[in-house]
């Protein structure tokens, strides 16, 4: 099999760096999470922001998809938002005496997906196909979205009340979960010193095109895995399924997302090949929406980052190749 060159690891790095550098004209002193919603773009993921309102969540998506030159499209997901609002609708055009499709904004580079678990479950799961398969079926007939194409959904952790929690299968779906928090001091200043400009992302121009984009998540999938870091990552999955107040340890897509974002985020670093580090990195982000703690747990306030910390403190990681 085709593997990716310390050459073509080192083009990898000074690319992804100057397209942080340039959604960091938007999203002000959070590198880290940009790099993580970049991973998630490269690695044809979705992303999941658990976040309090104003924290920049659109800022992210419109900034991610102007750097790749694509389209982005924002859908406020309510109570009485249809499937049909999300997809898009086909209509019967007397003139043409045919039926048309009218795509809904789910056709989008960047999609995001704000306050998703407003919505009912019906019109969540309309995102369900897209998001797994890469197309839409409206009236038996699929309409593909392209590539490179990511969800970008939020929630808010602080309001609960007339909300509908996500299935566990839907969570799974999303490739890593973060949230961008608030900036620091320094980074607020400079914020409130640039108040005039009501549109940050409007400075955040193309980078490279959605093509190149596609590109490169085809040369992420190049960088080498090692079977004993494999061998770590099976034995991560395991002992979470025998932790102690986890009710549901992570699935073998779990797994699958783990290396596929671990090979991203080795080139990102300009190396062709993953360490266990990028594993351990990597883990709460992949893993905080697909453990689920019991209800004993839940009660006692213990916390799903301290679980999957512990998760990892009971593994030693690989020092050695595999034979």
């Amino acid at each position: 099999m085709k593997q990716m060159t310390p050459e073509q690891a080192g083009w990898f790095a000074d690319t992804f760096a100057r397209l942080v550098a340039n959604m960091e004209q938007a999203i002000v002193g959070k590198p880290h999470v940009i790099r993580l919603a970049l991973t998630c773009l490269l690695s044809d993921g979705h992303l999941l922001l658990e976040d309090y309102p104003g924290t920049g969540k659109t800022s992210l998506a419109k900034s991610l998809a102007n750097t790749v030159q694509g389209s982005s499209s924002r859908i406020q997901f309510t109570p009485d938002l249809l499937p049909s609002d999300v997809t898009g609708v086909t209509i019967y055009d007397q003139r043409a005496g045919k039926f048309e499709f009218h795509p809904g904004p789910a056709f989008a580079t960047v999609v995001l997906a704000d306050e998703i678990n407003r919505a009912s479950p019906k019109t969540q799961s309309a995102l369900l196909e897209v998001m797994e398969e890469g197309h839409i079926t409206v009236d038996g007939v699929e309409h593909t979205v392209g590539k490179p194409y990511m969800v970008v959904a939020t929630q808010n952790p602080i309001e609960q009340a007339g909300t509908y929690r996500l299935p566990e299968a839907q969570l799974d779906r999303f490739l890593m979960k973060t949230s961008l928090g608030y900036p620091d001091h320094e980074s607020t200043v400079s914020l409130l010193a640039d108040a005039a400009n009501r549109d940050r992302t409007s400075a955040v121009s193309p980078l490279i095109t959605s093509k190149a984009a596609s590109e490169m998540a085809a040369l992420a999938d190049l960088v080498h895995v090692d079977e004993a870091v494999l061998a770590y990552v099976s034995r991560i999955a395991e002992e979470s399924r025998r932790t102690k107040h986890v009710r549901l340890g992570l699935s073998v897509r779990g797994c699958l997302s783990l290396v596929r974002v671990a090979k991203t985020w080795a080139a990102s670093d300009g190396r062709h090949f993953v360490v266990p580090d990028d594993i351990k990195e990597l883990a709460i982000p992949v893993m905080s929406h697909r453990l689920l703690l019991d209800a004993e747990a839940e009660f006692n306030g213990i916390d799903i980052e301290n679980v999957i910390a512990r998760i990892l403190s009971e593994i030693q990681p690989p020092v050695d190749r595999a034979a």
